[in-house]
């Protein structure tokens, strides 16, 4: 990490967009491995009233924005998404979500990391992988 990340500004940079203020993302680790953040479950998250698990587009998104902050966390600053991939393991029922990222390759252009998504019982219901941009932004 070039300038010492932590807990408190990974936690500001995520909550600086009104989506990731949505997902209510909770900063809980970041390590040498990558970082660890909740989900607050809502209610909104609900794709099928009569089954109640989670839509498989707020299973994506954590994954993305997880990835994504565990690059964020060794550059300062979160990156656009160019590619992502994502698996579904099992129903997210309701309850806080949990996802585990960490990067795979750290390029000068381009980045990779992955992240996993576990529910209230620490069972995995999603994994996925994404590639970043990470040149520095133009003046």
């Amino acid at each position: 990490m070039a300038e010492a990340m932590t807990i408190e500004k990974l936690q500001q940079l995520i909550t600086r967009g009104p989506f990731n203020q949505w997902l209510n993302f909770t900063i809980l680790q970041i390590n040498e491995s990558g970082i660890e953040l909740k989900a607050t479950w809502r209610e909104e998250w609900v794709v099928n009233p009569d089954r109640r698990y989670t839509h498989g587009g707020i299973l994506a998104a954590i994954i993305d924005v997880a990835a994504d902050y565990a690059i964020a966390a060794q550059l300062g600053r979160p990156v656009p998404t160019i590619d992502i991939r994502v698996d579904y393991h099992k129903a997210a029922m309701p309850g806080d979500l949990t996802a585990k990222a960490k990067i795979v390759r750290s390029g000068s252009q381009y980045s990779t990391a992955e992240a996993y998504v576990y529910d209230k019982d620490g069972a995995l219901v999603a994994s996925g992988r994404g590639t970043y941009f990470t040149a520095s932004p133009k003046a």
